[in-house]
C-alpha cells in the first residue's frame, strides 16, 4: 500500500472539500508534498485547505488536470473517494492524461502501514472514540498523527500531522475500503446492518469486519455487542456491563445528564476511577475503549485517568450551537435508528436529571430529523418511527439523498405518518423546505425547549437561519426529496 506515496510529488484530490479527504490533504501538505484539490462547493473547509498552501480549484473542470500537468509537470497522483462519480470530467482527464488513479482509502493504508496505528472501526461511535484515543494521546505529550471524520477539539481538525510514533485513524466501513488497512491495532465499537446501498444484510458487513480484524495485528472489540462476540475473533475485549472475561471494563457508579462515574477494571483488578465529563451510556462505552487502545500503546492507566477531563466531543456529536429565544438549539450527527436512540436517550437523561452541560437545563425535547439517503429510510422506516417516539415532539424534514434516487413509498411523509401510528398522541410536523422547518420551529416551541437536530445531512443549517434572523431558502435535498 506504500507504493502510492513512494516517489509521488503532486497528489491531487477530486472532492478535497470531504471531510476525509481534506484530512488526508493536510497531513500529506504538511509532510512536504505538493498538494491541489478540487470542489464543486465553496465552505470554510476550503478556506482552511488554502491556508496551508493547497492549492485549490472550485470547480471540478477536465482544465484542471491540464493546468496541474503544465504548470508543475511532476508526476501527479490523482486521489478519489467513493462519492466521485465515474462521469466526474476531472477523473475523465486525469484518466486521458494517464495519471495514476487511487482511492483515498489507498493513501490511507499507507499512511497507517507508515507508523504504530490505531484504527477505530464499527457501525457507531467511530468518530467520538477515535477522537477520545486521539485526545488522550495528545495529552499524554504524544503527539499522534490523527485522520478522523469529524473536528477533533483539541486540535480543530479533523486532520493532524502530529511528530509523534502513533497514527490515529477513523476506518470507514460504508464502501468496505476499510480491508485494505493493517493496523497495529484495531477497534470495533459494534456492528449493525446499515450502508444499505452497500451491504445487502448482516453477513455481508460481517464478512468485511471479519477481513478487517485478521489485518489488524491486535484486535480491541466490545463485549456487550452480542453480534461482535459472535462473529469477531479479537484478542482484547472491553465492556461496560462486566468486569468478568473481558480484559477492559468500565462499569458505572453514577449517570446524570452532566457526566458519568465509572470504577475502571483490567483483566478483572480494580485499577481506579474515571469522572467523564460527557454524559451517556454509549460515551461510556466509546471512553472505556479509548482508554483500552491507549493501554495497548503503552501509555500507563494513571497519565490516561488524569486527562479524562481533557475529553470533548467532536463537531456536530451533541454539538451545542447556542440559545435562540429561550431555545437552546444542539447538532447531532444521528442518522442510523440506534444512533437517535441512544442520543435521545442522552437528552432525556439531562431533563429527568435536571442536570446539563446545556447553560440551562431545559424542560421539554423537540427533536428536527432529517432522514439521510432513501435506502436507509426505507429498510428502517419502522425503527426511525420508534426510536423518534422518545421525544416530545417531532419534526420531520425531507430526505436528504446523498446522490440517491427516490425510493417509492420512502420519504419523509412515509416516516411522519409510522411515528404516528406508533404513538398516536405524539405533535408531529412534516416540513417541505427549510423555509417551513424554521417557521414551525419559531410556532410550535417554547422557552426551555431543547430543540435536537438530527442528522447526517445539511439540517444543521437550521442554526445560521435562525441566528441570522433570515428567510431562507428551500434546501436542494428538499428539491430532490419532492
Amino acid at each position: 500500500m506504500a507504493n502510492h506515496l513512494a516517489n509521488q510529488k503532486h497528489i491531487h484530490f477530486i472532492g478535497v472539500g470531504g471531510i476525509g479527504m481534506s484530512a488526508l490533504a493536510v497531513i500529506l501538505v504538511k509532510r512536504g508534498y505538493s498538494i491541489s484539490g478540487s470542489d464543486q462547493k465553496s465552505s470554510n473547509t476550503l478556506k482552511r485547505l488554502a491556508s496551508h498552501g493547497i492549492t485549490i480549484f472550485q470547480q471540478q473542470n477536465a482544465s484542471n488536470i491540464k493546468a496541474i500537468c503544465q504548470k508543475d509537470h511532476l508526476p501527479t497522483l490523482v486521489v478519489v473517494s467513493t462519492a466521485v462519480s465515474k462521469s466526474n470530467p476531472e477523473l475523465q482527464a486525469a484518466k486521458e492524461a494517464k495519471l495514476k488513479i487511487c482511492h483515498r482509502s489507498d493513501i490511507l493504508a499507507a499512511l497507517i502501514q507508515r507508523q504504530p496505528s490505531i484504527a477505530v472501526a464499527g457501525s457507531h461511535g467511530k468518530t467520538t472514540t477515535s477522537t477520545f484515543i486521539t485526545t488522550l494521546l495528545a495529552k499524554s505529550n504524544q503527539d499522534p498523527t490523527a485522520v478522523i471524520g469529524g473536528v477533533i477539539p483539541c486540535y480543530k481538525s479533523n486532520g493532524h500531522a502530529g511528530k509523534g510514533k502513533m497514527l490515529v485513524a477513523e476506518a470507514d466501513e460504508s464502501d468496505g475500503s476499510l480491508i485494505k488497512f493493517q493496523a497495529n491495532i484495531g477497534v470495533i465499537t459494534n456492528l449493525e446492518l446499515d450502508h444499505i446501498d452497500h451491504y445487502p444484510d448482516l453477513n455481508a458487513l460481517i464478512k468485511t469486519m471479519q477481513i478487517f480484524s485478521k489485518n489488524c495485528k491486535r484486535l480491541l472489540a466490545n463485549y456487550d455487542c452480542p453480534t461482535l462476540r459472535k462473529n469477531i475473533n479479537a484478542s482484547t475485549w472491553w465492556s461496560t456491563q462486566t468486569a468478568q472475561g473481558v480484559d477492559f471494563a468500565g462499569l458505572p457508579i453514577e449517570i446524570n445528564g452532566n457526566q458519568t462515574i465509572a470504577d475502571i477494571y483490567e483483566r478483572g483488578q480494580h485499577i481506579g476511577q474515571i469522572d467523564l465529563p460527557i454524559p451517556g451510556l454509549h460515551n461510556l462505552s466509546n471512553a472505556i475503549s479509548a482508554i483500552a487502545s491507549c493501554r495497548m500503546a503503552g501509555i500507563p492507566f494513571h497519565i490516561l485517568q488524569k486527562n479524562i477531563s481533557h475529553l470533548k466531543a467532536p463537531s456536530r456529536r451533541f454539538d451545542f450551537q447556542g440559545v435562540w429565544k429561550g431555545r437552546q438549539i444542539v447538532d447531532d450527527y444521528a442518522h442510523h435508528p440506534s444512533e437517535v436512540k441512544a442520543t435521545l436517550k442522552m437528552a432525556r437523561l439531562m431533563i429527568d436529571s435536571k442536570q446539563s452541560p446545556l447553560p440551562k437545563t431545559p424542560k421539554r425535547l423537540v427533536v428536527i430529523f432529517q432522514p439521510h439517503r432513501y435506502s436507509r429510510t426505507n429498510q428502517f422506516l419502522k425503527d426511525f418511527a420508534i426510536a423518534l417516539g422518545h421525544s416530545d415532539l417531532v419534526f420531520i424534514a425531507p430526505i436528504y439523498s446523498a446522490g440517491e434516487m427516490p425510493i417509492k413509498g420512502a420519504n419523509h411523509q412515509a416516516l411522519a405518518t409510522s411515528i404516528k401510528k406508533s404513538f398516536p398522541n405524539m405533535p408531529v410536523f412534516v416540513a417541505e423546505n427549510l423555509e417551513e422547518l424554521t417557521n414551525f420551529v419559531k410556532t410550535h416551541t417554547i422557552p426551555d425547549d431543547l430543540v435536537l437536530t438530527l442528522g447526517a445531512g445539511d439540517i444543521n443549517q437550521l442554526w445560521e437561519n435562525l441566528r441570522n434572523h433570515t428567510t431562507p431558502n428551500p434546501w436542494q435535498a428538499s428539491i430532490l426529496a419532492a
